[in-house]
């Protein structure tokens, strides 16, 4: 089980520690050559660097912020989350940083600056949705506005994707309020201002959506119907090695007119493939059925979440 425990571990940083990557990757490949403003912490940070021409770098701005943010992260979501948290913010805050230095021009030239900014937003966009929505489902989170969307998802039933949203927009319409200066020194007039907060918006909704697709495929749920003659070991292997509940039932094969066991499982998608596996394992002849469901409440997977009863 330690070794298990590990392994899962292991697991759980490494995608994290991609997302984390990708994330970074997104904002200094596409978005900060053309002085594009997101939202989030990132976003404000953004918008801290383009007004000291460079000098206070994201990566500063982006770390002290998410300390505050992370403390009341610490409260609510409990520890599992701030650790994962902490290494994330650590991680990203480097990161956007020291890529800005490492990335050549010439990839950045090729990439960014030749595709304009509406593609950088849209590409930008794609990278940072799948970096947040990886951390997310690993149950971390890049930081920033991420956090806020966990602790009020927790108690409702918001999708993060949408709370993000609804924070990012208030960010970026601040940045028309504070000059902002190009990476050559060059004040950004009010009309190129009003342009890259359309290309914020667009950004936030790419990467919005992007977060929510990554985040209900790794909840999504899978029910199964098994029968097969050795269903005994097939009940002990779900409930033993893959901790998953088993429910049976009772059934009767009309063609061949005999009494069997029909067994019942619900489990996560990303599962599936190792369930399947150890089946035909166990009975390579065994008949299944799987089929996708919504809405999976109860020990191991999603809770109800409903507004609590105001005390008269």
């Amino acid at each position: 089980m330690n070794s298990k425990k590990i392994l899962v571990t292991v697991k759980e940083y490494a995608i994290l520690t991609l997302g984390i990557f990708l994330y970074v990757l997104g904002w200094n490949l596409f978005l900060i050559p053309h002085n594009l403003i997101g939202g989030g912490v990132t976003g404000m940070a953004s918008i801290v660097q383009y007004a000291t021409h460079g000098v206070i770098k994201i990566g500063y701005t982006y770390f002290v912020v998410n300390v505050g943010l992370l403390i009341a992260a610490l409260f609510t979501l409990g520890k599992g989350f701030g650790g994962k948290t902490v290494y994330a913010i650590l991680l990203a805050s480097v990161g956007l940083s020291a890529l800005q230095e490492v990335i050549p021009q010439p990839i950045i030239n090729d990439l960014a600056v030749a595709n304009g900014p509406l593609m950088s937003t849209i590409m930008g966009g794609l990278m940072a949705g799948v970096g947040i929505g990886l951390a997310i489902s690993q149950g971390g989170s890049t930081g920033g506005t991420d956090i806020v969307a966990l602790i009020v998802n927790k108690y409702r039933n918001v999708s993060p994707g949408r709370m993000i949203l609804a924070v990012d927009v208030v960010i970026i319409l601040s940045s028309l309020l504070v000059p902002s200066f190009t990476k050559d020194g060059e004040m950004v007039p009010m009309v190129g201002k009003i342009t890259t907060v359309v290309y914020g918006f667009i950004l936030v909704m790419v990467t919005s959506m992007v977060t929510d697709m990554i985040i209900s495929g790794s909840r999504q749920s899978v029910q199964l119907f098994i029968l097969s003659s050795k269903s005994e070991q097939i009940a002990e292997m779900i409930t033993k090695e893959l901790h998953r509940g088993v429910t049976v039932l009772n059934g009767k094969g009309w063609y061949t007119q005999k009494d069997m066991e029909v067994l019942m499982v619900l489990t996560r998608k990303t599962d599936l493939n190792i369930l399947l596996r150890n089946i035909k394992a166990i009975d390579s002849d065994a008949f299944l059925s799987v089929a996708s469901v919504t809405g999976v409440y109860g020990k191991g997977f999603d809770t109800f979440k409903t507004r609590r009863k105001k005390k008269s």
